[in-house]
């Protein structure tokens, strides 16, 4: 009964708060954020009056099993941008720019982060710092997201390694590979049966039910991990997830459509995972200057990355001068993939997980507080979008060089 109760007050606070901020012209993925935050254990939950949001963090992180269901829908949404015939219309253009752009900002938060490690050793690790800068990668359009999974995979493998204190080429290189490889593998052979099981069923709540097994069961798979003699193979759920979608989004005739229902299905989901993360939020720890400060460079050192990443890279592919100009800071924003990323680095790292999730969140709330009007601006002066309109064409369109 507390937990259905937890349950429906984190998303009563999720949907009433998004009526707030929509007008204040701010995305809803920042008013489940905020939503976390007032019902947390480090807000409204320190008064420990039931009813009120979470008491204590245990609270939060006994539901895990929903944040790792959502990041599972999530990857497998990614997947759906991965359609054949539509890379190939879309060209190098935005391929170039995705792995480029994506591979500049890793690059400049390690070096700025690292820098950060030596100066103050004692508030940010050389494993957080170096999984801060795969974080970092993550943004849309989905080219971009496929890069930063696999950066992800292997930076975080790496930073275990550190962390365990067992540094050898086995650890460093051969693993982070191995999983990368595993999880990719596993997502295809998924994808596969998912194909195969779908056509079995004709309506389309079937279908729906099918295609949400088989994103439980992925899930539910990565979470296996076994020893090779010396080498420890394990899985990416992001990763693998994704592959699940893209190869599914490949090969049946009918995924779109399904993939569309699917989507609707776990807007919920989505809702809750926002407000867990908010919720997670620990002011102790982001009160700190020092974190503050590793805060701060790490959303400078993106930012210099997606922009001028982007902008070499436009520039190289000969894109219009509008796109060469205004693309990056389009980019800019991250929330659901990079949010996964660090429950992924808290489970695994412990005392340096919690602060690579608060650094992440607190990135995650500026980001989204600033970036949609950046954005907007962005694609306004670059012709995309008129002034006044209520819609526009997503990230993903200036990157396509249309």
């Amino acid at each position: 009964m507390e937990t259905l109760f937890i349950l429906s007050i984190a998303l009563l606070a999720g949907l009433l708060m998004s009526r707030v901020v929509k007008v204040l012209g701010l995305p809803a993925v920042t008013a489940y954020l905020i939503a976390g935050i007032l019902i947390g254990p480090f807000c409204l939950g320190r008064l420990g009056v039931a009813g009120l949001g979470f008491n204590t963090l245990e609270q939060v992180t006994d539901l895990g099993i929903i944040s790792d269901v959502a990041m599972g829908f999530i990857a497998f949404a990614i997947g759906n941008e991965f359609r054949i015939a539509q890379l190939k219309k879309n060209g190098k253009q935005a391929t170039v720019i995705g792995i480029i752009q994506a591979v500049a900002a890793t690059l400049l938060v390690d070096a700025a982060l690292i820098a950060f490690h030596f100066i103050a050793p004692d508030i940010l690790s050389l494993p957080a710092a170096i999984t801060l800068g795969a974080i970092a990668s993550a943004t849309a359009p989905a080219a971009t997201l496929m890069v930063g999974l696999v950066i992800f995979a292997i930076s975080f493998g790496i930073a275990k390694s550190l962390t365990s204190g067992h540094v050898d080429i086995l650890s460093v290189i051969a693993e982070p590979i191995i999983e990368v490889t595993l999880s990719l593998a596993l997502g295809f052979v998924m994808g596969l049966i998912f194909n195969l099981i779908e056509k079995l069923f004709h309506s389309r709540s079937k279908r729906m039910s099918i295609a949400i097994t088989f994103v439980l069961l992925t899930v539910a798979c990565t979470k296996l991990h076994f020893n090779i003699g010396p080498v420890h193979c394990g899985f990416s759920s992001l990763l693998t997830c994704m592959m699940l979608g893209t190869v599914f989004c490949n090969v049946c005739d009918v995924s779109e459509e399904l993939m569309d229902r699917t989507d609707r299905w776990t807007a919920p989901l989505y809702v809750l995972f926002f407000v867990f993360s908010g919720a997670e939020l620990d002011f102790a720890v982001i009160g700190d200057l020092a974190i503050i400060a590793a805060g701060v460079v790490y959303i400078l050192a993106r930012s210099a990355g997606k922009y001028y990443g982007s902008l070499w890279s436009s520039k190289a592919v000969g894109c219009d001068k509008n796109i060469v100009k205004y693309l990056g800071i389009t980019l800019l924003p991250q929330a659901g993939v990079a949010l996964g990323m660090s429950v992924i680095a808290q489970q695994a790292l412990g005392a340096d997980g919690a602060v690579i999730r608060n650094i992440v969140l607190f990135s995650v709330l500026i980001y989204e507080l600033v970036g949609p009007t950046l954005t907007k601006i962005a694609l306004t002066k670059a012709g995309e979008i008129t002034p006044g309109a209520k819609s526009a064409r997503g990230r993903d369109d200036m990157a396509r060089n249309k």
